[in-house]
């Protein structure tokens, strides 16, 4: 689990010093309770090694919520309070064995974390759009996305503020934490965008509080070759005619899709011919959208056929993937039909977001392979990595 402390954070004015990494300089730390014992605690970094924090008898230990930004509403937690699982964020003095002795430990509790992103995920169901970029217009401060309400689109406006948190999805990574700062300059047309606000009456405009984006391409074809050693995946694209080479990250999904439901999709996508679906692109995210958007407005309306169905859209593909068993690289073979949504990556090698197979009835529906747009819109995935989406 991975969450930023973003803290007006000070220690007693006679350790005010400059930050450095020499022994005896004042330090800060923020990580994950591995191991408590006694005053000693295991500290998992959010980056480098573990390390040990003695906490000083006269320190300060203030309890703080999830989302604040100062210590204005921290109250003060006794030691024995603090567990395996909480976050915190350390200051003290760097000792010669790497270890700190601590004056001030600010922590959030696990309970009230996880009790934070279940509500964050309830309100990106409850106020969240998900769509393709169709324009951007960073003047005006406003993305036109366009949703996929199957078997009809919509386009909606997302306007922003200066006080709107806009993240982009790093090249290589599908998870939401490690979405960076970023800008509406970086959008661009075809990537996908996820944005919770308050929606119009009509539901064509959205003031949004945050948006993340991200740049995702759709291939479609049949497994060249696997690679256990680098985690890496082949793949000969039926559109490009080009071997793709992914990485399957421990956050990448891989299911198989049972017969029925990857017939019910050729169905669909037959019904959908003439024209109605463009062609996935290759190389980049795509506007071709067939699966609905992981947020319609109106919420989760039930189930049809094993796979979870929203209000006034198709079945979502992202709850229904919930449900199926997971695969591993080893149970993929040459030859496996599969469609897939990587990440742009770097150096030409981007990271599987979600690999499906079982859809040799899917591709033989969409010989030109925009079978394999029924990952877009993918539901980008939310803070405590749901994978249902923001």
């Amino acid at each position: 689990m991975s969450l930023s402390l973003s803290l007006a954070f000070a220690l007693p004015a006679n350790q005010q010093a400059p930050q450095a990494n020499a022994p005896g300089s004042v330090v800060r730390r923020i990580g994950t309770i591995k191991a408590i014992n006694g005053n000693i605690i295991t500290l998992a970094p959010d980056s480098g090694p573990e390390m040990s924090v003695s906490v000083q008898p006269n320190a300060r230990i203030l309890r703080t919520a999830p989302g604040e930004k100062d210590l204005k509403n921290a109250t003060p937690i006794p030691l024995q309070d603090l567990q395996v699982g909480d976050r915190i964020l350390v200051g003290g003095k760097l000792a010669e064995d790497g270890s700190i002795s601590a004056a001030a430990v600010v922590v959030m509790k696990l309970s009230d974390v996880e009790a934070k992103h279940q509500q964050d995920l309830q309100d990106w169901q409850k106020r969240g759009v998900n769509g393709i970029v169709s324009g951007v217009d960073p003047a005006a401060g406003s993305v036109t996305i366009s949703t996929a309400r199957f078997p009809a689109k919509k386009e909606v406006v997302i306007h922003t503020t200066s006080a709107t948190v806009i993240r982009r999805y790093a090249p290589d990574s599908v998870k939401f934490d490690d979405a960076k700062p970023s800008t509406l300059a970086e959008i661009r047309p075809g990537d996908q965008v996820r944005a919770r606000g308050n929606r119009s009456a009509d539901g064509n405009e959205l003031a949004a509080d945050e948006l993340v984006s991200g740049a995702f391409r759709n291939i479609a074809g049949t497994v060249n070759s696997v690679d256990a050693s680098s985690s890496t995946v082949s793949v000969h694209d039926l559109l490009s005619g080009k071997s793709v080479t992914m990485k399957v990250a421990q956050d990448s999904q891989l299911h198989q899709l049972p017969p029925e439901v990857a017939q019910r999709f050729a169905t669909r996508l037959k019904r959908m011919a003439g024209g109605a679906l463009p062609g996935a692109t290759n190389g980049s995210s795509t506007n071709a959208q067939t699966s609905p958007p992981a947020s319609a407005p109106s919420g989760t309306a039930g189930a049809e056929n094993g796979g979870a169905r929203r209000a006034g859209g198709g079945p979502d593909l992202q709850q229904m993937l919930n449900r199926l068993p997971v695969l591993s690289l080893s149970d993929l073979h040459k030859g496996d039909a599969v469609v897939v949504l990587s990440t742009e990556g770097t150096a030409g090698t981007g990271s599987v977001v979600t690999l499906l197979t079982g859809v040799e009835p899917i591709l033989r529906a969409a010989p030109n392979a925009s079978g394999a747009s029924i990952l877009t819109p993918w539901s980008l995935s939310p803070p405590a990595g749901d994978n249902g989406g923001p």
